[in-house]
């Protein structure tokens, strides 16, 4: 994006409004508003499920926040020139900062729904776990939610117990993945937004 000068800032996607409650948000202003405007991913319901081990099943139930972070720290490690099977059963320790939890909301709305991995799908602490669970690291597993800081929050400890010697190598991330208006939409009845 840097590289290109691509300004990924667009209005809300049309995907995103076949999820369950965009229907609301459409009655209260056009989808291209102000507040609908952001830097949105594509394909953020697509993931190799089969890849990590992870049933279809329990695939539909996961946060997209939990697939990219698995994802994306697979391919960080292959990209460091770390094999994932290196790291297996190291005292590796996983610092995420998350602060978002669109989907889990979404997902306990409806009650008829709700099935075996409907909370480990929906629960923010998980996002880590699923990480140290998937590359069976046996350092801490962290998340951390401190609103826009919370990604330099999470280096941060993550740089502090490798400078301890607490653990031998850390994996730092940040995710968030904002499903619903209605935090932007708050900022905005604030006056709070740029």
């Amino acid at each position: 994006v840097l590289r290109n000068n691509v300004d990924a800032i667009r209005a809300w996607p049309a995907a995103r409004a076949k999820l369950p409650q965009a229907h609301h948000w459409r009655s209260i202003a056009r989808p291209d508003a102000c507040f609908l405007q952001g830097g949105y991913l594509d394909d953020i319901d697509r993931f190799d499920a089969r890849f990590f081990g992870i049933s279809s099943a329990e695939a539909t139930r996961m946060d997209p926040q939990q697939r990219l972070l698995l994802e994306v720290t697979y391919d960080a490690l292959v990209d460091g020139g770390i094999a994932p099977s290196a790291v297996r059963g190291t005292r590796t320790g996983v610092y995420v900062g998350c602060s978002t939890s669109d989907y889990g909301v979404e997902q306990l709305g409806w009650p008829a729904e709700v099935d075996c991995y409907t909370g480990s799908g929906s629960a923010a602490s998980i996002a880590a776990n699923r990480l140290s669970y998937a590359f069976d690291l046996h350092g801490p597993s962290v998340v951390v939610d401190t609103a826009c800081s919370s990604s330099a929050v999470a280096l941060h400890h993550a740089c502090a117990a490798v400078r301890r010697g607490e653990i031998e190598l850390a994996i730092a991330a940040g995710v968030n993945v904002i499903l619903s208006p209605a935090v932007t939409m708050s900022f905005v009845q604030a006056g709070v937004m740029a």
